[in-house]
This record gives structure tokens, C-alpha cells and sequence, in this order.
């Protein structure tokens, strides 16, 4: 772990990952609160950095002073909230060290008043002698020989709370994440990664228009549309377009549908085609959502889509089938008041 003044979170995170890990390791980039105090309750392996607007390079260092070979990275706004120790063991001693484990992480975002839980799997756990960091800002697991890596999902779970409101205002992430792209991109303007972290940096800010032009640098160049990070791009590519209102270009997504057989995929495209008055078409697309298990976006294979196919049935002036969508949405309050206005 590496932090700086983290007093705040700190101690919630390590009690969530004490009794799980043999050894915590932390690295200090220059707080100046009880943030050291704090990590000293839990281990004796605090470090000093000297902060040089990279944060790989202080990933690294952590990574150098840990005496185990098999790392899990944590940050200090983030809490274990369930982990299955011996699936864990399990990848760890299968034998097969150029694996990445992938974690999920459910985020806490203020996104407007139907997105608030983001999940998504992310590359956390990895052999010391395989991998290593890179990137001063947005860091990413590579390996050491430079070749394409393997993945495979394990059983942790961790909540993150960096980008509530409350956070981003009180830290001023963005605005320094920003500044570091952009730095990072004098040197690499090349890299589609950094552009969609930019233009990601600019829609949580909701510069809509910024971001999109950021996101549309990323999409002009050769991309693998299999990485995570690419469909994140999409995604928010699209929800960039929808509010700022420039629905007739958010039609251009129709292009992706062939790479993204998911419910969030589908759900965007249904939001799409609502704001383009296909309503037939974004039915079809809400319904589709409904058929997975699974989204990062909670609410999106059930109540969410069912709510909006309501909206529609409502906006065509089929009452009747518009209540029995929004019934199938159980509590959700948008809904609940929608019953409420057709009953009256």
C-alpha cells in the first residue's frame, strides 16, 4: 500500500486485511497527519518516499521491500469486504506464477440519482518476480518480459470509496490526476490508456464535452476491444454523449454492439435509442439486460431496465403496461411514485 494522508481510511482498510495477509507493507509519499501513526499500529514495514510525480515508481518501491513473493495491492480508501482465504491459497500454490489475479471492486460513485455502485475486476494480486508496475499516474500491472499476461478471477471482494463527492471535494483527486495525465502525456501522447484515464478524470469532474473529446482521441487509435479499460471507454464515451445531449452521435455505439454481448453494454445502447425516440429498439435492448446475472452497474439486469421499458410504455401512452413494468421494479422509489401518478 502506499498513501499520504490517508487518517481518515487508513485504519478501516488494514483491520479489513490484517487477519488475512502474513505481512502489511506501507509506504508513506509525504503525509503529514496521523497517517504513519495509524499504519504503525499494524506493522512495523512503514517506508518513507520521496515523491517524484510517479506513482509506479512508488508502487515499486513498496513491492521491493515486502520479503514474500505473492503481493496484494490495497489502497488506504479501500476495505476488504469478503475473501476466501483457501481459493487464495489455491492460486497461489497451483504453480502457474505468470497468473494475475483479478479482485472485484464495487465503487461508490456519484454518477446521479440511478448510479451509484460501479463494479469491476481489477488486477491486484501477482508474483513479485513476474510483474511489476508502470505508468507515473494510473499505474498498471505489466510483466517484466514485456508479453501479453494471463488473468484469472479470485475471490476477494473489496469495497472503494475514493470517488464519493464527499472524497473527490476533499482531496481535490481530479484535479491532480489532470495535471499528471496531461504531464504524462507530453512524453507518451500515444498511449490511448492515458486518454481515456483523462478523459475519465473530466466526466467524474462532469465536463462532459471535454471528455468526450479526450475519449475520442483514445477510440482513433488501433484498439483491443477485449481489455477492460476499452469497454470502460465505451461506456463512458456513450453516457458522455447522452448528457451533453448529442443523442444522433451516441448512435455511432451501434458499431460496438458486435464486441459487447453485456448487460451494460446493452443498457447504454437502450438509453441511446430512448433519447433517439427508437423506442422499439431500446425496449428490445432494456429486455436483453434482464437475460445476465451480472452488471457493474447494480440495478441495470432488473429494476433499472424495467423502469425505463416503463417510462417508454408511459411516454406511448400504454398505461396499463407501463405499471406492470414498474411493478417489476419492487422498492425502487422512482418507480413506486410513477405507480402513484397513474393510479390518481
Amino acid at each position: 500500500m502506499i498513501v499520504k494522508n490517508e487518517q481518515d481510511n487508513l485504519k478501516k482498510s488494514l483491520i479489513s486485511a490484517v487477519n488475512i495477509v502474513d505481512e502489511i507493507v506501507i509506504v508513506d509519499t509525504g503525509s503529514q497527519d496521523q497517517t504513519k501513526k495509524i499504519a504503525l499500529e499494524f506493522t512495523d514495514k512503514v517506508y518513507d518516499f520521496k515523491w517524484c510525480k510517479d506513482f509506479g515508481k512508488a508502487r515499486n518501491f513498496s513491492i521491493s521491500k515486502a520479503t514474500n513473493d505473492w503481493i496484494l495491492i490495497l489502497d488506504a480508501d479501500e476495505e476488504i469486504k469478503f475473501c476466501d482465504r483457501e481459493s487464495i491459497r489455491n492460486f497461489i500454490t497451483e504453480g502457474n506464477n505468470k497468473l494475475v489475479g483479478r479482485i472485484i471492486r464495487k465503487s461508490i460513485m456519484d454518477l446521479g440519482p440511478d448510479i451509484k455502485e460501479y463494479s469491476e475486476c481489477i488486477n491486484r494480486l501477482f508474483h513479485r518476480k513476474y510483474f511489476f508496475y508502470e505508468g507515473t499516474i494510473h499505474e498498471q500491472v505489466v510483466n517484466i518480459d514485456g508479453i501479453p499476461f494471463e488473468t484469472k478471477n479470485v475471490d476477494i471482494n473489496i469495497d472503494h470509496l475514493g470517488y464519493t463527492k464527499e472524497a473527490l471535494n476533499k482531496t481535490n483527486k481530479l484535479l491532480r490526476n489532470i495535471k499528471l495525465l496531461n504531464e504524462a502525456l507530453t512524453i507518451n501522447s500515444k498511449d490511448p490508456y492515458l486518454r481515456y484515464q483523462l478523459g475519465k478524470s473530466y466526466y467524474l469532474l462532469k465536463d462532459y464535452n471535454t471528455a468526450i473529446i479526450n475519449f475520442e482521441k483514445a477510440m482513433s487509435f488501433d484498439l483491443n476491444y477485449k481489455l477492460e479499460y476499452v469497454s470502460n471507454l465505451m461506456e463512458s464515451y456513450g453516457y458522455s454523449l447522452i448528457n451533453s445531449e448529442r443523442y444522433v452521435e451516441a448512435l455511432n455505439l451501434e458499431n460496438y454492439i458486435k464486441y459487447y454481448d453485456n448487460a451494460d453494454f446493452y443498457f447504454l445502447m437502450g438509453l441511446v435509442y430512448m433519447n433517439n425516440a427508437k423506442f422499439t429498439l431500446a425496449v428490445e435492448s432494456f429486455l436483453k439486460c434482464s437475460k445476465f446475472k451480472n452488471s457493474k452497474v447494480q440495478g441495470i439486469t432488473s429494476y433499472l431496465s424495467f423502469y425505463n421499458i416503463g417510462v417508454i410504455f408511459d411516454v406511448l401512452d400504454f398505461r396499463e403496461k407501463a405499471v406492470e413494468y414498474y411493478r417489476m421494479c419492487g422498492n425502487y422509489e422512482m418507480a413506486i411514485e410513477r405507480i402513484k401518478c397513474q393510479l390518481n
